[in-house]
């Protein structure tokens, strides 16, 4: 399997600005640009999509791991946060909501740990990763 995205960037570094899109055209033209990055501007950024990547993926695999346990998900909520520190992602932190009929907290945190360490995005990323976990009723 093969997935691919384009970028497209006008300019220079600071001033300039682009646009971002992806085969399944999930993203059409995104803007991107310096103040999406480093500021607070409209559009997207990089480390924001490797946020909603890394928390799409370690939901996924956590899911099919509950099923492989023998459980059903009633939901699962997973959002990220990643840190970027002089030109370098240092952490992605994965706040996970999850409501499971019938798991065990203990049983629920051996699938996260399996999730967080063989989810494709978490195996990419070259970073300290950290899970909180929530079970809810």
């Amino acid at each position: 399997m093969k997935r691919n995205a384009t970028a497209i960037w006008y300019g220079s570094g600071q001033n300039g600005k682009g646009k971002l899109s992806t085969e399944s055209e999930a993203l059409k033209e995104a803007q991107y640009s310096y103040k999406t990055r480093f500021e607070d501007g409209v559009g997207t950024n990089p480390e924001e999509l490797i946020a909603a990547a890394h928390a799409g993926c370690f939901t996924m695999k956590l899911a099919f791991n509950i099923d492989s346990a023998g459980f059903e998900a009633e939901s699962l909520e997973t959002t990220c946060s990643i840190e970027l520190k002089d030109g370098v992602i240092t952490s992605s932190y994965l706040d996970v909501r999850a409501k499971i009929p019938n798991i065990q907290k203990n049983k629920l945190d051996e699938l996260v740990t399996n999730a967080e360490k063989n989810c494709p995005i978490s195996k990419v990323l070259n970073t300290n990763i950290f899970v909180d976990v929530h079970l809810e009723n």
